[in-house]
C-alpha cells in the first residue's frame, strides 16, 4: 500500500497509531541524529509490535508524522483565517520546525520523490489562503508566490544541515521574514 493510503482502524488501534505519531514528533525534535521506533514505541506507551505492525519501516513512520504536521498546520491556517498577520507567525513555525526535527527533516529526504513533492504542494495550498491575505493587507511583498516558500523552506534546510548550528538557522530565518 503506499505511503499515507491508510484502511480504517479499529478505535484503540487509531489511538495506537495517533499516540506513536505523536511520540515520534516529540522525539524527532532532539538534537540526535535519528530516534528508532523502539523508543518511539516506549515513549507512546506501546510495544515494539504495536509500533512496527503500523509503521514498518521508517518511511512509513516519516510520512506519517510529515501527514499530521500537515494536518496541523491545516488546522493552525483554519483557526487564524482572516488575521492578515497570521501568515508570518505561521511561515515562522513551519521553518523553525524544519530547523528542530531535523531527524523527520533526514527522513523525510528518504521519500519517494512523488511522495516529497505531494507534501510539499500539500504545504503551500494550505499557507497560500494565509499568504494572499497578508499580501492583500500590506503585510508580505506582492510579488511572493506560494512556490517561493519551498525555496525558503530549502534554503533554511540547507543552513541547518551545512552548519549543524541551529542558532544560524534560526537567524537565517529572521532574514528572510525580514525580506517578506
Amino acid at each position: 500500500m503506499p505511503y499515507g493510503v491508510r484502511t480504517p482502524l479499529r478505535r484503540d488501534a487509531e489511538r495506537n497509531r495517533t499516540a506513536i505519531v505523536e511520540a515520534a514528533c516529540d522525539l524527532m525534535t532532539s538534537a540526535r541524529a535519528g530516534v528508532g521506533l523502539p523508543e518511539i514505541a516506549r515513549h507512546a506507551g506501546v510495544g515494539q509490535a504495536t509500533a512496527y505492525r503500523h509503521f514498518p519501516d521508517r518511511r512509513a513512520l516519516a510520512a506519517a508524522v510529515l501527514s499530521y504536521q500537515l494536518d496541523r498546520l491545516a488546522e493552525l491556517v483554519a483557526a487564524t483565517a482572516g488575521q492578515p498577520h497570521a501568515f508570518r507567525i505561521l511561515l515562522r513555525e513551519v521553518l523553525t520546525n524544519v530547523v528542530v526535527m531535523r531527524p523527520l527533516v533526514r527522513l523525510v529526504q528518504e521519500l519517494d520523490p512523488q511522495v516529497r513533492a505531494r507534501c510539499q504542494r500539500r504545504m503551500t495550498t494550505t499557507l497560500a489562503p494565509s499568504l494572499r491575505l497578508a499580501q492583500e493587507h500590506g503585510q508580505v511583498r506582492s510579488d511572493l508566490v506560494p512556490d517561493d516558500l519551498v525555496l525558503l523552506f530549502q534554503m533554511v534546510n540547507g543552513i541547518a544541515e551545512t552548519t549543524g548550528q541551529s542558532a544560524a538557522a534560526i537567524r537565517a530565518i529572521d532574514l528572510a521574514l525580514h525580506g517578506l
